[in-house]
């Protein structure tokens, strides 16, 4: 089931495909704070740390794989928008081979570093039991995440986000019911949490695989699975240099975790808990970077390249209304919610509202970074946000979390600085490289990934 979004109100097709985009992502973190809630009803803060460093983890090779399958759904949507549907068996069946070997890869690699992994981040020694039974559990599970993710990449492709939304709500029900029995009943703590990820995770594979062999009519033959020298590189080309953004991205919020950690169990706890809240609330901005890139692709591969531009300016303007309401906010509620999950320590709560109140700033600022590197991806430019992130992160996350440790040790408010100062670096850059790539955005430099060099499509 394939979504034209080259024609019609651009506004329209972004809400029609972020809409059931943004409602599966928000049962996917709504599930990941489940396990972080309910963990905290049946267990102390020694288990709510082990569950939110190796969340945290978990959060960080996820969005790695979602930035690694911004690749397959950038190519399918530029096809469908190209009206090349005979190339899509290739590039799914490229892309589910591909995916296989990360998927085994890394599961391997993992398992081997799961102890020096836990010592990078000064885990508290009380944490230690609880924190590596669930990184076990969920390295175990890597292969479902990746299945899962290239799935949903492929719908997003097609332009069906509607799909994906019904097999997250599926899985997420049946990981809050878990939850209770694996962590409630039988006392499982973190590693039952992992256990329920895991779980309903296999299960949302198995729907999702299911309808993609129905309901799109693609069907790969044999062939398709070995990889194309035409194809594979354009896949790396796009997802290598997302997914490495990604990843240093969340390194940088490890590092910070490994520095908060380091001041002991409650600001553990409580870094724990506000980055499980933030990524709740970072839901809208990613969806919008996911949108704008399947849009643009799509209206790329149509030549209709005034729509991918209006594609990103409207998703920038929705998240700086998003992002202000948020941070507004955050003043006022901020010790409420982290008081929602850490019930029996009133200094984590205190230290955990002071970091939200700070750091929620960055929705507003990590929103308009966003929305500019789903349209470079679009445009087959994805090292252009690998640029921005790494130097932002390298000149102001880092540092700045590490100074704002040393110069403020009784509070965590100016921590919380460092992460939206870093986006508003990268928004800066991102600027400067939109006009500088000009040139990029029109149809003369554009090309098939075979290289046809037709001047609908994109390199």
């Amino acid at each position: 089931m394939q979504q034209n979004m080259t024609r019609g109100s651009i506004v329209g097709n972004l809400f029609r495909f972020a809409g059931p985009f943004l409602v599966s992502s928000f049962l996917q973190t709504f599930y990941g704070l489940a396990d972080l809630f309910i963990t905290g009803q049946f267990n102390g803060t020694v288990s709510i740390s082990g569950v939110s460093i190796g969340s945290q983890v978990m959060h960080m090779l996820t969005v790695v794989i979602v930035g690694f399958s911004v690749g397959p759904t950038v190519l399918i949507a530029r096809a469908v928008g190209a009206k090349r549907e005979e190339e899509l068996g290739r590039l799914v069946g490229n892309a589910v081979s591909l995916f296989s070997i990360f998927a085994v890869s890394v599961t391997v690699l993992l398992l081997l570093f799961r102890v020096p992994i836990m010592r990078a981040l000064s885990t508290p020694e009380e944490a230690i039991t609880e924190t590596a039974g669930y990184l076990m559990i969920c390295f175990l599970g890597i292969p479902f995440i990746s299945a899962y993710n290239v799935a949903s990449a492929i719908f997003r492709g097609l332009g069906d986000t509607k799909s994906p939304m019904k097999y997250v709500a599926a899985a997420g029900i049946l990981n809050i019911g878990l939850d209770f029995l694996l962590i409630g009943s039988l006392g499982m703590g973190a590693a039952g949490a992992a256990l329920a990820t895991v779980l309903s995770q296999a299960v949302s594979d198995i729907l999702a695989i299911r309808a993609l062999l129905s309901m799109t009519g693609i069907a790969p033959k044999r062939s398709d699975f070995a990889f194309d020298r035409d194809i594979f590189p354009e896949i790396l080309k796009i997802g290598v240099p997302v997914a490495m953004q990604e990843g240093f991205i969340q390194i940088s919020f490890l590092v910070i975790t490994a520095i908060a950690n380091s001041r002991g169990v409650e600001v553990s706890a409580a870094v724990g808990v506000v980055e499980k809240i933030i990524s709740f609330l970072f839901l809208v901005p990613s969806a919008m970077m996911s949108t704008v890139s399947a849009v643009a692709a799509q209206n790329a591969g149509a030549g209709r390249h005034e729509r991918s531009r209006q594609a990103l300016f409207t998703s920038i303007l929705f998240c700086c209304l998003y992002g202000a309401v948020i941070f507004a906010l955050c003043q006022f509620v901020s010790g409420q919610l982290v008081s929602l999950f850490i019930h029996d320590d009133p200094l984590a709560v205190t230290l955990g509202a002071q970091y939200l109140r700070s750091y929620s700033l960055d929705t507003l600022f990590a929103g308009l970074q966003f929305c500019f590197s789903g349209f470079f991806s679009a445009y087959g430019k994805a090292f252009y946000s690998f640029l921005h992130n790494i130097i932002s992160i390298l000149a102001v996350r880092i540092p700045g979390a590490y100074l704002a440790s040393v110069y403020f040790p009784d509070t965590l408010f100016p921590m919380g600085l460092a992460a939206p100062l870093g986006s508003l670096l990268s928004f800066v850059i991102c600027l400067i490289l939109y006009v500088r790539g000009r040139r990029y955005w029109n149809p003369a430099s554009l090309k098939t990934p075979s290289g046809s060099g037709k001047s609908n499509q994109v390199s």
